[in-house]
């Protein structure tokens, strides 16, 4: 199916079932429960996890695949949101010229980067990109948030290119050349595909649960789907091959004739690509764009999504980058008050004893969490969330083949 063997199309098959029917699976308990708390079925929440997933996949190419580690991803992920907002300031704001231009800035900016930066290798190369994505950080925080030359005509530059601090807002002094200086109730126009709205969304309501569908996070899933797609094909390609021998042994493929620099900057794109469309896509769901994505803990963020998944797995990375932003929006809304409700059966003081223990934890505290689970993984489970899939399966398996063969046994007749 699509080019891809019966083990790549099942697998897309699953994450396509998965996302398509995440609003009904991330809603597991009604509404007013106590249990409710743990719902993560809502818009902005599930775009997050699909769009952090892009940008994870994107990562995964080229740490994945080369072993080459990046901490200056962030850059492109705020390149992305800047030309995705300047399209929607500028040409109007249908999405798909915005993702567009988000992928073309991007990979533009990766091949500079890229080029200088894969003239070094290991801790190196690291230290570079992280040291490219720092001066991009600096560059939209205050140098080209600078506003040199004076208000323009518009006053589009009245903040730079970047709006500093504040970051990158629309505003209704804006031109948006081909598209509506103002939506019909004179209010900022919003970011559409033909007309849908990104943010329009319905509700179905069946007993005490409550399910929402958004445009905006359906569109970014099938974004995503498509991502997911087009990684198997790299992966199963020639070129996926060229970029595992890299990873496996460089010096020795040198050895063969082949030079390992093009492969190399080629992945090293495409992985800044990717993280521009997840930008852009960050851009179109909530039309802002501040220099905070270009941080070094952004960059820092993927690479945990993608070790906490799985490096070099096919849907690792999107397991980790749901896992990541699920206990950062879900765990760390839990409070004192919250932890007070569900241990109230027990005595006084066993229940302060009990929330006592478990608050540094959670709320403020789920770092702590993370941090926790992120050292198990790395000292039990080296392959992530995947490997534990996986000895869950063979686990499965041998005990049914175990009971399998009880069963021949008790059916042999005796001598």
């Amino acid at each position: 199916m699509f080019g891809l063997n019966k083990k790549d199309s099942t697998l897309l098959l699953i994450v396509a079932g998965l996302v398509l029917l995440a609003p009904f699976l991330l809603n597991p308990f009604p509404e007013g429960s106590a249990m409710a708390q743990f719902n993560a079925g809502y818009p902005d929440l599930m775009q997050r996890f699909v769009i952090f997933g892009i940008f994870a996949i994107g990562f995964n190419i080229l740490f994945g695949l080369t072993g080459y580690l990046s901490f200056g991803h962030a850059a492109f992920l705020g390149v992305g949101s800047y030309a995705a907002m300047w399209m929607f300031k500028l040409f109007g704001m249908n999405v798909l010229p915005a993702l567009a231009l988000s992928i073309l800035m991007s990979g533009l900016f990766a091949v500079v980067i890229g080029y200088v930066s894969l003239r070094r290798s290991g801790i190196y190369f690291s230290i570079l990109t992280l040291a490219f994505a720092m001066m991009s950080y600096a560059l939209a925080y205050s140098v080209l948030a600078a506003d040199m030359d004076g208000p323009d005509q518009q006053g589009l530059l009245q903040k730079g290119l970047t709006g500093g601090e504040t970051g990158l807002q629309l505003t209704l002094d804006d031109p948006r050349i081909l598209g509506q200086q103002t939506a019909g109730d004179g209010n900022l126009p919003v970011p559409s595909l033909f007309g849908l709205e990104m943010r329009s969304a319905s509700e179905l309501n069946v007993g005490d649960w409550v399910f929402t569908f958004s445009a905006g996070y359906y569109f970014s899933a099938i974004v995503m789907l498509l991502s997911f797609y087009l990684s198997i094909r790299i992966f199963r390609s020639p070129f996926g091959l060229v970029l595992r021998s890299i990873k496996s042994n460089q010096q020795r493929l040198s050895y063969t004739g082949m030079n390992p620099k093009p492969y190399m900057l080629a992945a090293f794109v495409i992985s800044g690509m990717y993280a521009g469309l997840a930008g852009g896509l960050m851009a179109a769901m909530d039309p802002l764009a501040g220099p905070e994505r270009m941080f070094w803990t952004a960059s820092g963020e993927v690479v945990l999504m993608t070790i906490l998944g799985g490096v070099g797995t096919l849907i690792g990375p999107v397991l980790g980058a749901g896992a990541i932003k699920y206990m950062e929006n879900i765990l760390s809304k839990i409070n004192s008050d919250i932890l007070h409700s569900w241990f109230a059966f027990l005595p006084d003081g066993l229940e302060d004893f009990v929330v006592t223990l478990i608050y540094p934890f959670i709320g403020k505290g789920w770092h702590l969490t993370l941090g926790i689970i992120f050292m198990l993984v790395v000292i039990f489970l080296p392959g992530g969330l995947v490997e534990g899939g996986q000895r869950i399966a063979r686990a499965m398996r041998r005990k049914k083949q175990t009971a399998s063969d009880d069963d021949t046994k008790a059916k042999q007749p005796a001598e």
